[in-house]
């Protein structure tokens, strides 16, 4: 065990299991169910973490009941074919050394009826805010059918191996419905009283005492969302769960942020700041007498755990995110290896993205992240026949292939023209709030340094330089360049922006690399909506300028809401007096600080918008200089030299190549 991570890194033991550190797995959708059963892939994706290192894993909360299913990814619920198939993973990580433990949910109110064609039961039929619908108040009857439905799911649980369950009262799902005044209606006695608001959960987790015995661990999932005077504020939720804590039945209580109202702080992207719940779980520690704290949101790494630890603020800290990106953080952190696990970015563009679009989960910088059962893991098989490979382009895609060849055992080097390496990532880094980038730069030196990776920075190698290398295999990742045509998609008929001869037209690359001075005002043009026009805009009005945002999508940050930072990102460019201009396109820059034409793309409208600059953030084309030349070495093209694309597909394409080498 190391010090500098001691008290992260100390047994705890709940109903005689122990876990051999306070790092949790925390639950989360990673939406990898086969016919509502887990399979393979979830199955390798827990046993990976648990390989690395964890000591409490959380599985994917099964919904308790039909009228409460919100996922299509989701297991099966009120089924005992889950058992065999639940106990295949439960065997796996307990094999690991990691405790593991099931979340049940129901999600009242706001469950999705294209998935359930059922109504969705809450306690007063209030309006689901996952979609317009409006919910079923529930009789005195069903409440008790959805009590029988969530102590059904705990035996299952507890018959499929799992040690122990954590009931789900967080982010105003059911038990937060009736926790809460607002949501709960209610004049029997479900409701009015704190006693009344709080007899479900507690008859419930009752009821979970008696069925599955003494020595199964019960947890209660809640969360913290102060952002509306309607949720439940701090006092009132200590006094719920000190009331919950005084059974002794509850063993842990783990809380997150936010909820349906504050949705964008449940899964924090980098926008907001690290260590959301410490606050509130020292609140809480300091109210209970036999559960333990659980602190999450915004605890990435080792460090922060280590810190909030040993504060006194939470007895245990769900990593989640931390152990997407690395599933080995905990096993690094035992090693004294803290510097080496790969720093999460916050992104959610991956994992909470891709969920939210209704794919199973992956990471962007550990592409292995729901592919453990067919790639092996965040680990790497020694190549049977090390050779010498060359990686040309040190963004994204050439660092990790550089990386997994030369972990694979291979002679790597990788040439980089520029004097630093990231390409376009880096300049990602440099948009605020957006740093972590730049520490997964810093990680990728460090691990290149450790494996023997022969770097050359300031190297621009043509076709000669290359054969000169004498390579094995040569990869070309040398990326994509910003169009200069001024093409824009949804005016197709123009094969280049009128009026782009006229000067003052610039990528934002380039605006990024500091490689122009645009004046005072300037229209960004974004026609991705994702980081790299909102970001620029942020950095350009952060900077003094007065920045029109230009979009065709119907909103600012259209591909933001994947990952749930494009309210943040609009409230904060509005708050920086960043205008918005959606549904439009350029007409015609007009040049010389007159501006440009904006026409509409609802009504063909034009309006004049004064500007010195005109930033645009288009599709980018690739740039691949060397493999018609180089045909005969059959070269590798990967990451945006073969198609411009998001980052993480670039760093999945490096990984892929570097596993066939």
């Amino acid at each position: 065990m190391t010090t500098a991570h001691s008290r992260l890194l100390s047994p705890l033991s709940l109903r005689g299991e122990t876990m051999r550190n306070r790092i949790v797995f925390g639950a989360h959708t990673a939406n990898m169910a086969e016919d509502g059963l887990p399979g393979p892939r979830y199955r390798d994706y827990l046993r990976e973490r648990a390989l690395g290192g964890a000591g409490l894993i959380v599985a994917e909360p099964v919904p308790a009941h039909r009228t409460g299913v919100l996922t299509r990814g989701n297991f099966r619920a009120e089924d005992d074919s889950i058992i065999p198939a639940f106990r295949q993973v439960t065997e796996a990580v307990r094999a690991e050394g990691a405790v593991i433990v099931q979340q049940i949910y129901h999600i009242g109110a706001h469950g999705d009826s294209d998935l359930s064609f059922h109504p969705h039961w809450s306690p007063s039929g209030r309006p689901s805010y996952h979609d317009a619908d409006g919910s079923h108040a529930m009789t005195e009857a069903e409440i008790l059918t959805l009590l029988d439905a969530h102590a059904a799911a705990a035996r299952r649980a507890k018959d499929a191996g799992f040690q122990g369950v954590e009931v789900w009262a967080a982010y105003n799902s059911l038990i937060d419905q009736f926790w809460l005044p607002w949501s709960n209606r209610r004049d029997d006695q479900w409701g009015g009283s704190l006693d009344n608001r709080t007899r479900f959960s507690r008859l419930l987790i009752d009821r979970i005492r008696r069925d599955c015995g003494e020595s199964f661990i019960i947890g209660l999932a809640i969360s913290h969302d102060a952002a509306y005077p309607v949720t439940l504020q701090a006092e009132a939720l200590c006094e719920i769960i000190a009331l919950h804590d005084a059974t002794g039945h509850v063993d842990y209580v783990t809380c997150g942020a936010g909820s349906y109202l504050d949705f964008g702080r449940i899964i924090p992207p980098f926008t907001e700041p690290d260590q959301l719940t410490v606050p509130i779980a020292a609140q809480l520690k300091s109210v209970v007498k036999h559960a333990r704290i659980t602190a999450e949101a915004g605890i990435r790494t080792p460090d922060i755990g280590e810190q909030v630890i040993a504060s006194g603020a939470a007895d245990l800290v769900s990593i989640v995110r931390g152990q997407i990106a690395d599933p080995h953080l905990a096993r690094k952190t035992t090693l004294g290896q803290a510097d080496r696990v790969r720093p999460c970015l916050s992104c959610n563009q991956m994992c909470w993205g891709r969920r939210s679009r209704d794919y199973w989960i992956s990471c962007l910088i550990n592409p292995s992240a729901g592919r453990e059962w067919e790639w092996g893991g965040d680990r790497f098989t020694p190549a049977p026949r090390p050779r010498h490979v060359l990686v040309v382009g040190g963004g994204p895609a050439g660092l990790e292939a550089a990386r997994a060849a030369a972990e694979r055992g291979h002679r790597v080097t990788l040439a980089e023209a520029q004097p630093q390496l990231g390409g376009q990532f880096r300049l990602a880094g440099l948009q605020p709030r957006r740093a972590q980038i730049l520490d997964l730069i810093a990680w990728y030196e460090r691990e290149l340094a450790r494996l023997g990776v022969d770097l050359r920075l300031n190297a621009l190698l043509d076709d000669s330089d290359v054969r000169a290398v004498g390579a094995d295999h040569v990869i070309l990742a040398t990326g994509s360049l910003p169009d200069e045509t001024g093409f824009q998609r949804w005016l197709p008929e123009l094969e280049t922006l009128p009026g782009i001869a006229r000067g003052q037209v610039w990528s934002a690359e380039a605006v990024m690399r500091r490689e122009v001075k645009p004046g005072k005002d300037v229209i960004v043009y974004d026609e991705g909506g994702h980081w790299k026009g909102v970001g620029t805009a942020w950095h350009l009005a952060e900077s003094g300028h007065r920045v029109t945002i230009v979009t065709p999508d119907a909103h600012v940050g259209r591909d933001l809401v994947r990952t749930a930072a494009d309210g943040y990102a609009r409230s904060r460019l509005a708050r920086l007096g960043v205008r918005f201009r959606p549904e439009s396109a350029i007409a015609e820059w007009l040049g010389n600080g007159a501006g440009a034409r904006v026409v509409s793309l609802l009504d063909r409208s034009e309006t004049v918008i004064p500007a010195s600059a005109l930033i645009l953030a288009t599709t980018n084309h690739a740039f691949d200089p060397l493999s018609g030349a180089l045909s005969d070495l059959a070269p590798r093209l990967i990451g945006d030299a073969a198609a411009p694309r998001l980052a993480p597909f670039a760093f999945h394409e490096g990984r892929r190549i570097a596993r066939t080498l």
